[in-house]
């Protein structure tokens, strides 16, 4: 079952990442000050997943490919993990438009 984990860091940041349903991760966010907060960029995750200009493809400098998701105001609400090329990439976006939108939340 997908799923958003929320959890704290070691900074005491609330933090949310994506979850499908074999355990890969393939979004997780910046650090919040509140938990609030968290849930609101979980609920931010749901609603701009749906819209294909909110993906930010990108390449790092070391080759490897990833995305941002943005919200309507341009700020990053998640980031993904490296892939080694653009087609693992574009399944990782599929993947987060499939599986957030019904992703249950759980706290770890």
């Amino acid at each position: 079952m997908e799923k958003f984990e929320v959890y704290q860091d070691s900074k005491r940041e609330y933090r949310f990442r994506l979850k499908a349903s074999n355990g890969q991760k393939i979004l997780a966010s910046e650090g919040y000050t509140a938990k609030s907060g968290c849930m609101n960029g979980i609920e931010s995750v749901k609603t701009n997943s749906q819209d294909d200009s909110k993906f930010d493809r990108r390449k790092s400098s070391n080759g490897k490919h990833y995305f941002n998701l943005k919200a309507s105001n341009g700020q990053i609400i998640g980031t993904s993990e490296m892939y080694e090329g653009s087609s693992g990439m574009e399944n990782g976006i599929n993947s987060v438009k499939t599986n957030a939108p019904k992703a249950s939340i759980e706290d770890v």
